[in-house]
């Protein structure tokens, strides 16, 4: 089944610029170095799915002309993936909806404690339910699980402070934020032809949360994805420069990127 994942933000924790219109290492004249914080949207004909609702989530969606989603799925609780949950409230009132939501123990506890009125409604009624969180149990890891037509494989990263969910689309995986991956996930990943991942360390040896490229190089030899699409992008990682460096068949992501697999 044909599908494709379009990069709503392809930045890391700041964005890029940062506020003050803080631009570091990246040209501003460069378009592609404009990045929103990190969220994809994966679409079949009849199903649309969102992984994680960051700062920019309204602004991403709307550019994306997107209206309608059929849940959510989170990697893990840090703010800068899931602060935008309150924009799902438009939506899930005019599409006369709860919108599920999946994550594992620990992000479903955070986003319920954080947001409780989300998950149980508000003191008011004008302020009822907009989400139905789902948990993905320690069972369910390395095993198949559907929303709508969209069947996807969850598995568990190393974030350095908490553990973070990747997921699998067929031929596709997206990994973010990792530090790095432990055998089941690479099982997991093995195979696939398209494989997006955080870089956010880049050239760094000293960074404790996420992976440099030599180390998505070296994860790749054992995964195999003839395309490898590095996202979670900082302000030192200018686009030019980046796609200069990078090695054949590993490419910078950009915001607005749309990618083709089978599902």
């Amino acid at each position: 089944m044909k599908a494709k994942l379009t990069i709503l933000g392809c930045g890391n924790s700041t964005g890029v610029p940062a506020i003050g219109n803080y631009w570091g290492d990246c040209d501003p004249s460069e378009s592609k170095n404009t990045r929103m914080r990190s969220s994809v949207l994966v679409q079949t004909d009849k199903t649309t799915l969102v992984v994680d609702t960051g700062p920019d989530f309204r602004q991403q969606l709307n550019n994306a002309d997107v209206n309608y989603i059929d849940g959510v799925l989170y990697t893990h609780a840090h703010a800068d993936h899931i602060n935008g949950i309150d924009e799902l409230r438009f939506m899930a009132l005019k599409n006369k909806m709860l919108i599920p939501v999946y994550g594992n123990k620990e992000t479903l506890g955070k986003l319920s404690a954080r947001f409780d009125y989300l998950f149980e409604g508000g003191n008011h009624r004008l302020y009822p339910q907009i989400v139905e969180g789902h948990g993905i149990e320690a069972s369910q890891f390395g095993a198949p699980q559907s929303l709508g037509d969209i069947e996807f494989i969850p598995f568990e990263q190393d974030h350095g402070t908490v553990q973070s969910v990747g997921y699998r689309f067929g031929d596709l995986g997206y990994s973010v934020d990792i530090y790095r991956l432990d055998d089941k996930a690479i099982n997991v990943l093995k195979g696939v032809k398209i494989w997006v991942v955080d870089a956010a360390a880049y050239k760094s040896e000293t960074n404790p949360v996420h992976a440099n490229l030599e180390t998505i190089y070296e994860l790749n030899k054992q995964i195999g994805a003839e395309t490898v699409y590095l996202t979670s992008l900082s302000l030192v990682m200018d686009y030019q420069t980046l796609m200069a460096e990078l090695s054949e068949g590993f490419v910078a992501a950009h915001d607005g990127l749309i990618i083709e697999f089978e599902c």
